[in-house]
This record gives C-alpha cells, structure tokens and sequence, in this order.
C-alpha cells in the first residue's frame, strides 16, 4: 500500500494509511481528535490526550520553526546514495513538531528558531516526500 510512500514500505494496513494519500497532491495531513481536539502530525489512530479513536484528517500549513538540526554523512542502508544530507526538526505552527530533510540548508546557514516551508521532494514519478527550505 505504501510502496509509493517513499523508500521504505510501511505497514499495508492502518486507520490512518488515508494521510498518505494527499502527499501525492501537496498536502500535509495531521488528525484532529474530534473528542478533545487534540491534533496530532503524523496522523495518529488514537488520541494521545484522550485515547479516543474517534479522529479527522486535517491539513496542516507545513510552516514552522526549526527545532535541531544534524548532517547526516554516514546514512542508513538504503539512503546512502543521498548522503551526505540535512534533517531536521521542525515545529509546525499548529504546534505538532516533524523530523524532515532540510534543502537549501547547510550547517553554516542552519540556525535555530528560522522560519521553514514545505517544499515537495520528487524521487520518482510515484514517490513525492515533505522536506523544508528556508520560508524566506
């Protein structure tokens, strides 16, 4: 089911296997617990305030602020031909925080609290991935 996700297979089966979907179109899609409100990115199945199952997929801004950061030069089996690369942390302004790759980012213009956006990632032409770039 998620062949097309990125390089690596995710579980075939999950309640939230539907955020995935909008990635292709450009969007970033977290849930909303529809009992408490909590929102949550990745989506999750269950509340992490409440427990509830009850959710809704709701889109995210995909801006935010970047939280840390690390160059990775020695990258896992099946990334070593994007090495060496930047990732992040990044705190979306719906409050949620996300591990992406940074473009237009090097240690020495990485700095701690800069504005970040979305910009989409094409591996192939059934692959598309989130990463972030300076929100100049």
């Amino acid at each position: 089911m998620f062949k097309w996700f990125g390089k690596v297979n995710f579980t075939p089966s999950t309640k939230v296997s539907d955020f995935a979907r909008p990635l292709r179109d450009g969007r970033l899609m977290g849930s909303r617990c529809k009992r408490c409100g909590a929102t949550a990115f990745p989506p999750r199945a269950d509340c992490h305030a409440c427990l509830s199952g009850d959710f809704e997929f709701v889109e995210v801004s995909g801006k935010g602020t970047l939280v840390t950061y690390t160059k990775i030069v020695a990258a896992p089996t099946g990334f070593e031909d994007l090495a060496p690369y930047m990732i992040g942390v990044v705190e979306l302004d719906e409050g949620v925080r996300m591990m992406v790759p940074l473009q237009n980012i090097t240690v020495d213009s990485a700095k701690l609290g800069m504005r970040l956006r979305v910009c989409w990632q094409k591996l192939s032409d059934e692959i598309t991935y989130p990463a972030f770039e300076p929100d100049v």
